[in-house]
């Protein structure tokens, strides 16, 4: 057997090793209208940059260290397609710079990539497509833990979506019987799949969706107002709002963005985007916030936190951790992305 025949063997034991693991996490989301998950963690399964991701029908398998050789990716495919028929496979290797998507595809494999798909999720719709004009899938799988928490929390009460995306965890919380649902992203190819999310699904309120960039949103919902011109320049264009506390405020902020609002740093400064989401939570309200960032420790990240909640007047009454599902997995039981709901 040739070094890359082993290589192979390996990674076929890796994945049905992991499907396996799965059984009984698989048969409860099923009961729980939810058909998306994550197949395969590489980092922690034994193919650190491979991801296989099941969202719907479609088959999602992404590699972002190196991409696989064509034996491999043979037997990736020829694996689930013996477990798991019928679903439609798309390969992206995105080991290359930027996470960019580096591999074309035939015609006919483009046309199923690009397929307008439905997925589901806790019994919400969910649109999906294997590619499209940007880079991630529309629905993070990792942040299924934090929309499930928030559809058991919000019935009755506002929330504020920032950094919203496609809308995911506004579309469950409306879902979910939010009395009032805020849609916050400066993208409008975001917007546009969180109102399609929003029509695949019979909702009691129909969420609002504010094309702006987060922080000049925040601010305002604040109070603390958004200037039109900063030391002399105009700011760009944005939506006027008024001041308005909510009940909830889910925040989900990249790793890094700059733009002449602000500067987004989940490493060096995240006090600046925490402060004001803050700020725009009613008091005795709940804050969910994330970071993304592995090398960010848990436990100092939430001392800033209690810091500058502190500094800011609205000290934090409680937290709790809310970590991601048995799909993602953790070789020392700190994921990657680490989830804080907060009381204030």
């Amino acid at each position: 057997m040739t070094d890359t025949s082993i290589l192979t063997a390996t990674l076929t034991a890796q994945l049905a090793a992991a499907l396996d693991a799965r059984a009984a996490l698989m048969q409860r989301l099923a009961n729980e209208q939810t058909d998306a998950l994550r197949l395969f963690h590489g980092s922690v399964e034994g193919h650190p940059g491979l991801t296989v991701d099941r969202y719907g029908d479609l088959l999602l398998a992404q590699c972002f260290h190196s991409p696989l050789d064509a034996e491999a990716l043979t037997a990736l495919e020829s694996f689930y397609a013996t477990r798991l028929p019928d679903l439609a496979f798309v390969w992206n290797d995105r080991s290359q710079a930027n996470s960019r998507i580096g591999n074309p595809l035939s015609q006919a494999q483009l046309e199923a990539a690009m397929l307008p798909r439905e997925m589901h999720e806790l019994g919400v719709t969910y649109r999906i497509q294997g590619r499209h004009a940007g880079q991630d899938p529309w629905l993070f799988l990792d942040l299924r833990a934090a929309r499930r928490r928030v559809m058991q929390e919000v019935p009755g009460k506002s929330l504020l979506n920032l950094f919203a995306y496609t809308g995911g965890v506004g579309i469950a919380a409306a879902k979910a019987g939010a009395r009032f649902v805020v849609n916050v992203d400066f993208a409008d190819t975001a917007i546009k799949v969180g109102k399609e999310n929003a029509r695949l699904n019979e909702l009691p309120v129909r969420p609002r969706f504010i094309k702006s960039d987060a922080f000049a949103a925040m601010r305002q919902y604040a109070g603390i107002g958004q200037p039109e011109r900063v030391r002399g320049k105009p700011m760009p264009p944005f939506p006027k709002l008024e001041k308005l506390a909510f009940d909830m405020v889910f925040l989900d902020p990249p790793r890094y963005a700059k733009s002449p609002f602000g500067v987004v740093d989940l490493v060096k400064d995240y006090a600046s985007v925490f402060k004001p989401a803050l700020l725009c939570t009613a008091p005795g309200g709940t804050l969910i916030c994330t970071n993304n960032v592995a090398d960010v420790d848990r436990e100092l990240w939430f001392e800033q936190l209690q810091r500058t909640a502190a500094k800011a007047g609205r000290p934090i009454q409680s937290m709790e951790w809310i970590v991601p599902e048995e799909d993602f997995p953790s070789s020392d039981g700190q994921p990657p992305l680490k989830i804080a709901l907060l009381r204030v």
